[in-house]
């Protein structure tokens, strides 16, 4: 294992396949690139015109030489693996026919271009590259150069390298406090909403549930506080009872969601079962028991064997094609069906309160892939204005965009509709 890392970055530095950089964008670099490249144009021919003077070469090897002198630095900008890779096999190439009164196998544009090719390799590579790529440039200095300083050459080369390094080092720093920054505020967000998850249900618990017990306990002790009650006002205060602590159960279990998810954020907390599709029936009695005049359809929903209704007239469930009835997938997990049961719950309360002596029928189908609700209440009075409405409507169409469908509300001839239909898989999974 310690010598395939040893190895690895060489093995990258010779002969991996590189991906290339993009290309820098900004006022500066709109001017700097094609200057640059008209000065290593010149500075090409410069080396062309040094090598024509001191070296016997026919004219292909001088531009050989001169175009490889300058090439690397033309692409180390992009592609600083292949810029190294050509600089270093020009090393070898560059030292043919070498005069007698040149001080080094080289020529100036050659030796200053692989410079900065080797300084642009350091500062964008990791450091076990970088010492590679240095050891292998001075091999060729050592092997041609041994009566020119190689010493001297081989001290620039690696301040060169380790100067680049340290500023691969630097950036790599300031990249990793970034993040680690970026992760410090996430947490920060995470923690704050998990204290206004805490305080919430602080709230609710001291306030709300305070009252609504105080409500079921009134209602459950007024036949004997108060007396001489008749028998169906004793029935309208046991169901006024009931329906407080119905409520007082359900907040009790959104208090442990809320609690659930400040002590166990990652959601592996136990949850208590929440209300579906199977427990529409009940929601309709209890409306009806209520005094609501409700009829309600369904087609194509999975029904459990036993599901009649013990209070009011029957549930009228048309089930399409005869025998069994026809079934659907599951409605993207339990919060799709939690969707639609709260959706109905909110569209009765709302019929309830605005039109309490008007008939209410609702329509559930399943299809493919998707659940289409309908609810109609007929007007008995004018609709608000849509400014002036609570948080039902909205919550109501919030739970149907989380789960990327639709609902829509709104007055139709005399009556009120709310319409949604919630898909049968969630985003982005298949049906």
């Amino acid at each position: 294992m310690t010598r395939r890392n040893a190895t690895g970055p060489l093995r990258r530095l010779l002969w991996s396949r590189e991906t290339a950089r993009p290309t820098p964008h900004g006022r500066f670099w709109t001017y700097a690139l094609p200057l640059g490249l008209l000065a290593l144009a010149g500075l090409g021919l410069a080396a062309g015109a040094y090598l024509s003077e001191n070296r016997y070469l026919d004219g292909l090897w001088i531009g050989v030489i001169a175009v490889g002198s300058v090439l690397p630095v033309a692409l180390t900008l992009r592609l600083p693996l292949l810029a190294w890779r050509l600089g270093f096999l020009m090393l070898f190439l560059g030292s043919i026919q070498t005069g007698p009164y040149e001080p080094w196998p080289w020529n100036t544009v050659q030796i200053l271009g692989f410079l900065v090719v080797l300084g642009r390799l350091a500062i964008v590579e990791d450091s076990g590259l970088t010492i590679w790529a240095t050891t292998l440039s001075l091999i060729p200095v050592f092997l041609y150069a041994p009566d020119a300083n190689a010493w001297g050459a081989a001290v620039l080369l690696i301040a060169i390298a380790a100067l680049g390094d340290i500023v691969s080092r630097r950036r790599r720093t300031r990249a990793l406090l970034a993040e680690k920054e970026e992760l410090t505020e996430l947490e920060r967000a995470k923690r704050a909403v998990l204290e206004e998850r805490t305080r919430i249900a602080r709230e609710m618990h001291d306030v709300v549930a305070h009252h609504m017990s105080m409500i079921a306990v009134r209602a459950e002790t007024a036949p004997y506080r108060v007396g001489d009650l008749s028998d169906p006002a004793k029935e309208e205060l046991a169901t006024i009872a009931g329906a407080a602590r119905e409520a007082l159960t359900d907040m009790r279990r959104l208090l442990g969601v809320l609690r659930s998810s400040s002590a166990a954020p990652d959601g592996d907390a136990p949850l208590a079962p929440q209300p579906g599709l199977a427990d529409v029936d009940d929601l309709v009695a209890s409306a009806r028991a209520a005094g609501v005049d409700v009829s309600y359809s369904a087609s194509g929903l999975p029904r459990p064997v036993d599901n009649s209704v013990s209070v009011g007239a029957p549930v009228d469930n048309e089930i399409h094609g005869g025998g069994e009835p026809d079934r659907v997938p599951t409605l993207g997990g339990a919060a799709a069906e939690l969707a639609a049961y709260r959706i109905l719950q909110e569209a009765l309360a709302n019929a309830s309160r605005h039109a309490p002596d008007a008939p209410v029928t609702i329509d559930a189908h399943g299809h493919h892939d998707r659940l289409e609700l309908t609810v109609r209440n007929r007007l008995t009075v004018p609709v608000p204005d849509t400014t002036s409405r609570g948080h039902g409507l909205n919550g109501m169409r919030e739970r149907a965009e989380l789960l990327g469908g639709t609902l829509t509300a709104g007055p139709e001839d005399d009556h009120f509709v709310v319409r949604a239909s919630l898909p049968l898989t969630t985003p982005g999974e298949q049906p």
